[in-house]
């Protein structure tokens, strides 16, 4: 094709994805935004979609107090738990319990498949947390979570306990929780590298994503400003691209931190996780709604 030819189909539009994703070093696209299908619109918020073994997605609706199931195979929705605590984020463990941040307390519970529940972690008295919000587990079975303060209509209190809002670490079976970082306003999404290296922690209020050295004893060092953008919840594909989450869709970065692409999105999206038996469809919960689109790439949670 001669550069004539190449030039007049960039001027008509042919050619600018190919030519957008060779700057953004993608050498082909990783969705075809047409393929975004709405799956349902009837749950007041949605959040903390996280992928289990079999590749369903379970997600919360907070307002409702439900935890949803959907169901890759047959693209069905169900309701896996009914009271949940007021779950927000979740992941499964190795042992494929869902644990979730469940804020109406300031609590971590353990769901077992079968909808057993167990509390795994407890505010201490006169110190409630802010409202655990998003989870990440270590591969070591560590698991780290973000305390952002958010008023909620269903709260007796109308002030936080504490003074910070912070990232914490609960190292595999002990009670000991210990601040891994702070000096945050308001640490939100979070998501780590699936060899246990590094962290993720988006910074909502600032609109900044931070990327931090996981030391052996749980501590986060080398606090790096990756991104300047904030999120609500993210993931990571098998090439460690980070999807974030916000006003105007589903934004994927590079790991250094360079815009790659938009999924568009009417609503606003809160979360997202890649989900199926290959993991290369995107489930994303947006307020009202959840969508799911096939995507060229592949989850690592």
């Amino acid at each position: 094709m001669n550069i004539y030819r190449i030039s007049f189909l960039i001027t008509v539009g042919l050619l600018a994805p190919f030519f957008l994703n060779a700057q953004s070093g993608i050498s082909a696209p990783l969705f075809v935004q047409s393929d975004l299908k709405l799956v349902s619109s009837e749950f007041s918020f949605t959040e903390g979609c996280s992928v289990d073994k079999n590749g369903d997605v379970f997600f919360t609706d907070q307002p409702n107090d439900k935890i949803w199931k959907y169901k890759a195979r047959d693209q069905q929705l169900s309701i896996f738990l009914n009271k949940s605590g007021r779950a927000n984020g979740t992941y499964f463990d190795k042992k494929g319990n869902l644990i979730t941040c469940a804020d109406e307390e300031g609590q971590l519970w353990s769901v077992s498949p079968s909808g057993k529940i167990k509390i795994v972690l407890i505010s201490k008295p006169g110190k409630q947390f802010n409202g655990p919000n998003d989870i990440w587990i270590h591969p070591n079975g560590g698991m780290y979570f973000t305390d952002p303060y958010y008023q909620r209509d269903y709260w007796k209190r109308t002030a936080p306990d504490l003074k910070t809002e912070d990232v914490y670490y609960i190292p595999k079976g002990s009670n000991n929780v210990k601040v891994a970082a702070s000096g945050m306003v308001k640490p939100n999404g979070i998501v780590g590298t699936p060899d246990g290296k590094y962290l993720y922690v988006a910074d909502n209020r600032t609109g900044k994503t931070y990327r931090f050295r996981i030391e052996k004893n749980g501590d986060l060092i080398g606090k790096e400003l990756i991104i300047e953008r904030g999120s609500d919840g993210m993931t990571l594909d098998n090439q460690g691209r980070l999807y974030l989450t916000g006003a105007g869709g589903v934004f994927i970065y590079s790991p250094d931190g360079r815009l790659l692409d938009q999924i568009k999105v009417a609503e606003i999206p809160t979360n997202v996780c890649f989900f199926g038996k290959d993991r290369d469809h995107l489930f994303i919960t947006a307020r009202k709604a959840v969508y799911v689109i096939k995507m060229q790439s592949q989850g690592v949670e």
